[in-house]
């Protein structure tokens, strides 16, 4: 069960309706797989079945820990030369950062 990442965002912070602006999919299942076996609190809470709601205020540690699982997969790629960061961790990284400038953004982790 993979894990779509999408970029919401609202129109005031009093509304409650939220519309995509960008998402990332994650039909081979490399974000789910990399959350399961994350030690780092925020990835390790990512569940595959259920939606997780993550504010402006979350996404400091959330990218802290996306760029401390990229650097986990660039020394094993060190060791492992054909291992490659996915594309997708960096393209949740992209959203994660638009999340931080956006009026009342909100990024949704969808198990699917």
């Amino acid at each position: 069960m993979g894990v779509d990442v999408v970029l919401m965002q609202g129109t005031s912070p009093k509304k409650c309706r939220l519309t995509p602006v960008d998402f990332v999919q994650d039909g081979a299942d490399q974000f789910s797989t990399l959350c399961a076996n994350s030690s780092l609190p925020m990835l390790n809470r990512v569940d595959p079945y259920r939606t997780q709601i993550l504010t402006q205020a979350d996404m400091p540690p959330f990218i802290s820990e996306l760029e401390a699982t990229c650097d986990l997969v660039r020394k094993q790629r060190e060791r492992e030369p054909d291992r490659e960061i996915p594309q997708k961790v960096q393209d949740i990284r992209d959203l994660a950062d638009r999340c931080t400038q956006a009026p009342v953004p909100e990024l949704h982790l969808q198990g699917v």
